[in-house]
């Protein structure tokens, strides 16, 4: 039998049926004191479109806290050259949208280039 997943011991089903106001009890301090402050004009502009059900959903709102309405739709979120395509899970509320699209990759250096000095050439890449 298959582990039911739970999140702050509430079920998925039960999740997507509270309102913003029970969803705001349930996150930790800095989550809570953002959504208490109110959405932005950009991240009103992005629900509009989730709550719409629209297919192409792309934001520059890296800081929009993760909330029930967003629970399975794909929004593509801007890593400062291109747009990441995230589909939202269960375990990602109460994050940011950010979290789930880095903006910088991880480094690989190759041989040494033209215009490299003898001694830099003469060392083996490994």
């Amino acid at each position: 039998m298959a582990k039911e997943l739970k999140w702050q011991g509430k079920t998925e089903q039960e999740i997507k049926e509270i309102d913003l106001k029970q969803f705001m009890e349930l996150v930790p301090a800095r989550r809570r004191r953002s959504l208490k402050r109110g959405f932005t004009l950009a991240q009103k502009a992005l629900l509009k479109k989730v709550e719409a059900d629209d297919k192409n959903i792309k934001t520059h709102c890296r800081n929009m806290i993760i909330i029930p309405e967003m629970l399975g739709k794909m929004i593509k979120i801007y890593n400062g050259k291109d747009f990441v395509p995230i589909t939202i899970t269960f375990e990602m509320l109460g994050h940011t949208l950010g979290e789930f699209s880095h903006t910088r990759k991880m480094v690989t250096h190759s041989s040494a280039g033209v215009g490299a000095t003898r001694s830099s050439k003469a060392i083996s890449a490994r």
